[in-house]
C-alpha cells in the first residue's frame, strides 16, 4: 500500500483528480486527497464546497464519473463490495429509525453490514458499549436525548469493525456537553482499534481540537491542507508579511476558513433541499 506523502503512514484513503458533475454544476473539480492510515482528517469548507458530494463517491453511493477513490488500495469503481466490509459512515441526515430499540437499530446494520450471524450478538454489544448506550440499549430510539442518538448511529457505523469511519456532520444540532461526548467516543474507539476517521464538521473548534490534519475545501478543490497549527501560522506569516503586527494574535482556524473561502455565500452554496435537510437533522437530534 502507498504511503500516504503528508504523514508517512500507509494510504487509508486516495483521491486522484476526482471529479463529479450534476448537470451544468461541478460539484467536486479535480479532488486530490489523501489520507494516512489511523489520522483523523477533517474535510471543511463551506456549504456547496463539494464535501458530502466527495464523501459519497468515496462510500461507494455515487458513481465516480472521472478520477479514482481508493480505500485501503481497493478501487470504489471496480470493488464497491470489498470498499463497503471497510467502512462505517454516519450521514448527516438521521439514520436511527424511532420505532426500534437502540439495541435493534445496530442489529439492522450488523445485517445490512453482512456481520456473520453467529457473531452479530456479541459485535452489537460490543458497539453499544464502545458508546456507552449499554443501559438504554432496549429503549426505544425516539426516546433518546440527541447526544444519545448521534451516540446510536455511531454505533450503528462500527458494528461492522471498519477500518475507515466517515463522519457528515456529526455534532449537527448538539448543544457543547454532547458534541464533547460524541467526540469522546470517537477518540475512545479509534485509540482502541487504531481506526482512520474522515469527518466534515462547520464547528472550527471540533476541527482544531480533534484533527490530525484538515483540508479546506472550496468550489470542489482543496484550497488549503495541513495541521491546524500550520494552517493558522502561515496565514499569520502571510498577514505579518503584508504590515501587520508581531504582536497580533496567531489567527483562528476560523479565521483560516474564511481566508481561504472568503464568505461562501455565492450561488454553489446548498440549496432550499440542503437547507431543509440540515435544519430538520438540527431539529430531531437537538
Amino acid at each position: 500500500m502507498t504511503p500516504d506523502t503528508h504523514t508517512g503512514r500507509p494510504e487509508a484513503l486516495s483521491c486522484t483528480g476526482l471529479t463529479h458533475v450534476f448537470g451544468e454544476t461541478k460539484a467536486v473539480d479535480g479532488l486530490d486527497l489523501s489520507v494516512g492510515e489511523g489520522e483523523v482528517f477533517g474535510l471543511l469548507g463551506p456549504n456547496g464546497a463539494g464535501k458530502t458530494t466527495a464523501i459519497r463517491c468515496v462510500t461507494t453511493l455515487l458513481p465516480v464519473p472521472a478520477g479514482m477513490v481508493r480505500v485501503f488500495g481497493h478501487d470504489t469503481a471496480k470493488e464497491q463490495m470489498a470498499v463497503r466490509r471497510l467502512l462505517g459512515y454516519v450521514p448527516q441526515q438521521l439514520s436511527a429509525d424511532g420505532g426500534l430499540s437502540g439495541r435493534e437499530n445496530v442489529a439492522l446494520f450488523a445485517r445490512v453490514f453482512d456481520v456473520a450471524r453467529r457473531e452479530r450478538a456479541e459485535r452489537v454489544a460490543q458497539a453499544l458499549a464502545a458508546v456507552d448506550l449499554t443501559d438504554a440499549a432496549d429503549r426505544l430510539a425516539n426516546t433518546y436525548s440527541g447526544g444519545m442518538v448521534r451516540r446510536l448511529e455511531l454505533a450503528q457505523a462500527l458494528v461492522s469493525a471498519p477500518r475507515l469511519l466517515i463522519l457528515d456532520e456529526p455534532t449537527i444540532g448538539l448543544d457543547p456537553i454532547a458534541r464533547t461526548s460524541v467526540w469522546e467516543h470517537i477518540n475512545a474507539v479509534r485509540e482502541a482499534t487504531g481506526m482512520t476517521v474522515l469527518v466534515t464538521t462547520h464547528y472550527m473548534d471540533e476541527a482544531d481540537q480533534y484533527c490530525d490534519r484538515v483540508g479546506l475545501m472550496h468550489r470542489g478543490r482543496i484550497r488549503a491542507l495541513g495541521t491546524p497549527t500550520e494552517l493558522r501560522e502561515g496565514l499569520g506569516a502571510r498577514r505579518r508579511a503584508e504590515g501587520a503586527s508581531a504582536g497580533e494574535p496567531l489567527p483562528s482556524l476560523e479565521d483560516v476558513f474564511r481566508d481561504v473561502a472568503g464568505s461562501g455565500l455565492d450561488d454553489r452554496t446548498g440549496g432550499f433541499r440542503d437547507v431543509r435537510s440540515t435544519r430538520r437533522t438540527a431539529n430531531r437530534v437537538g
